[in-house]
């Protein structure tokens, strides 16, 4: 379970001065279930997603993952959670079976697991083809699979996803939304950004849109869409954050 309890985080800049990235920003995400963070780039979505995998610290705030505080304890934290940006940062002169086995070590696995999980993710995101080729001659869409691969190979309760299909092809944005809905059926808690709208509508459970750093909105879909008297996500978005032309 993901809980953010108003979660804030400022950044100091000499042009710019102080920006607040998030502001005050609370939801909860539930076990079995697909939770969207949807708003445009720069409307905080990354900056939170960091702050629950304790890649950032927040400035004020904290939040919860399946109890336990990322401000106070960042390292059980990262033991429980799997979290994807949407840079792959793979070394490209291993394979995504050597770069997944290492990653596999870092999580403390034994050989043996490791083989076994790498056999099964591997099948789920189809990637047999290319398990044994150099990852710098691999697509982009494959790169995502291998990050994917990486991030999840130590089977954690928690899934974030930042933005996991921007960029990629039709094919493997089917295949990494189908993994997304597979970890929600096997109970896993997932949250993922996103600004596009019909991928929100196809995936999320319940939605939270954020935009300049705060939440506007928490819900199911079809409550935001009667909330606003609309047939579609992004007619809905527009009215809640009020940037209706």
């Amino acid at each position: 379970m993901i809980e953010a309890l108003n979660l804030t985080k400022l950044f100091k800049g000499k042009k710019r001065g102080e920006i607040r990235a998030v502001d005050n920003v609370s939801f909860t995400c539930r076990p079995g279930e697909v939770y969207g963070l949807l708003g445009p780039n720069g409307a905080g979505k990354t900056t939170t997603l960091r702050m629950l995998s304790t890649a950032l610290k927040p400035t004020g705030g904290t939040a919860l993952i399946n109890g336990t505080d990322v401000v106070k304890e960042p390292q059980k934290v990262r033991a429980q959670v799997g979290f994807l940006s949407g840079n792959t940062g793979l070394y490209g002169r291993l394979s995504p079976r050597e770069m997944v086995t290492y990653f596999g070590r870092l999580y403390g696995m034994t050989p043996e697991a490791i083989n076994k999980r790498i056999e099964k993710l591997f099948t789920m995101l189809a990637m047999q083809s290319f398990a044994d080729g150099r990852n710098e001659k691999l697509s982009t869409g494959m790169k995502q699979k291998v990050s994917i691969a990486r991030t999840v190979v130590h089977d954690p309760p928690t899934m974030v996803f930042d933005e996991p299909t921007t960029g990629l092809d039709v094919i493997s944005s089917r295949t990494i939304v189908d993994f997304i809905r597979q970890c929600r059926d096997e109970g896993k808690t997932v949250i993922f950004s996103t600004h596009i709208m019909s991928e929100a509508m196809r995936l999320c459970d319940k939605i939270g849109i954020i935009h300049k750093g705060r939440m506007f909105y928490e819900g199911t879909v079809q409550q935001a869409l009667d909330q606003t008297s609309t047939t579609n996500l992004e007619s809905a978005f527009i009215k809640i954050v009020g940037e209706e032309s």
